[in-house]
């Protein structure tokens, strides 16, 4: 729990809630850490949060109890809750994206929660709970962000970096059959990467202007689609690696908010498409996972920690070592 922005607190206990109509009670199995997390809960970033509240979006967890007249899960059911429990499908809207498990409500980093039945989601059957409990916010945002991009076999893809969103939208990626191109600041992480399937690599550090790679290597053509996760720091390389009419989908701001100097201008005579991408529906979530089980896809599991050191679960994404998701057991 946090009292205040800043670090958690360590646990406590208080009483199992009970579930109203339309809910059920859920008994968490596992958390995963996300940077928004830190960001907009830990730091108390976001507007108009209440104090105290249990952070994190994310969880797997067990169906243990029925509210009444819930119809869709029944007792004993594996099941991932939705980043926004009140964004059944389609366009966003701003009552569709006012409540986040863990933002405006208390989240997952605690035994029970009693969340609505309508968010949830089977959890694949061959993941573990740990692996099912990282789907939620980084894999629905990849899913949503190649969704957009309409990426197709032939395609060519820029994957930034090896965080949680962007090991995700490798392995998507490489389900719709796209050549990646996948950058890092270190050629250990890089490796890694082709080990899950990247075709291409380029180290950013040494090539700090990493869109003239991507360039040599489509042949002059430039990419169809970009991830862009690093936001301020990485746009303007992002559009100059995208083809005539390609496709970028801005799906985090880990190197920064805001961009310094945009090319506007490119992206207009380039004709590219730019869109926001901010997780999913539960329609979106739910394809995902679909899509999971079909293609038996595993995530990539960074470090898992125990409960009462979630804490050092949140500094260990801070470092930015991290190769996938960080999770908590709990």
């Amino acid at each position: 729990m946090i009292d205040n922005p800043g670090r958690l607190t360590k646990p406590s206990t208080r009483p199992a809630p009970r579930p109203r109509a339309g809910e059920v009670l859920l008994r968490i199995r596992a958390t995963s850490v996300n940077y928004k997390d830190y960001l907009g809960v830990v730091t108390g970033e976001l507007p108009d949060l209440t104090w105290p509240r249990v952070p994190f979006a994310d969880a797997s967890a067990e169906v243990v109890e029925l509210g009444d007249d819930v119809m869709n899960v029944a007792v004993g059911d594996r099941v991932i809750p939705s980043f926004f429990p009140k964004w059944q499908a389609g366009d966003p809207t701003a009552d569709s994206l006012s409540l986040i498990h863990g933002d405006q409500v208390d989240g997952m980093l605690q035994t029970h929660v009693c969340v609505s039945s309508v968010c949830l989601v089977p959890a694949p059957a061959h993941l573990s709970d740990v692996e099912a409990s990282t789907l939620g916010c980084a894999g629905v945002t990849a899913w949503r962000a190649f969704s957009k991009a309409s990426v197709k076999p032939g395609h060519t893809v820029v994957i930034q970096g090896t965080g949680g969103v962007s090991l995700f939208a490798l392995g998507f990626a490489k389900m719709a059959g796209a050549t990646v191109i996948l950058t890092s600041s270190s050629d250990s992480k890089l490796e890694r990467g082709r080990a899950l399937g990247a075709d291409h690599t380029i180290n950013y550090r040494r090539t700090p202007e990493w869109s003239t790679a991507v360039v040599d290597i489509t042949d002059g053509r430039g990419a169809d689609a970009i991830i862009d996760v690093g936001g301020g720091q990485t746009l303007a390389q992002s559009v100059q690696s995208a083809r005539i009419g390609g496709h970028i989908a801005c799906a985090g701001f880990v190197g920064g908010r805001e961009s310094a100097a945009f090319p506007n201008v490119l992206v207009m005579a380039k004709n590219i498409t730019m869109v926001g991408s901010t997780v999913g529906s539960i329609e979106d979530t739910a394809d995902m996972c679909r899509a999971i089980d079909a293609h038996k896809f595993r995530p990539s599991i960074d470090r898992v920690f125990p409960f009462d050191e979630a804490q050092d679960a949140v500094d260990h994404l801070l470092a930015q070592g991290h190769f996938g998701k960080v999770s908590i057991t709990i």
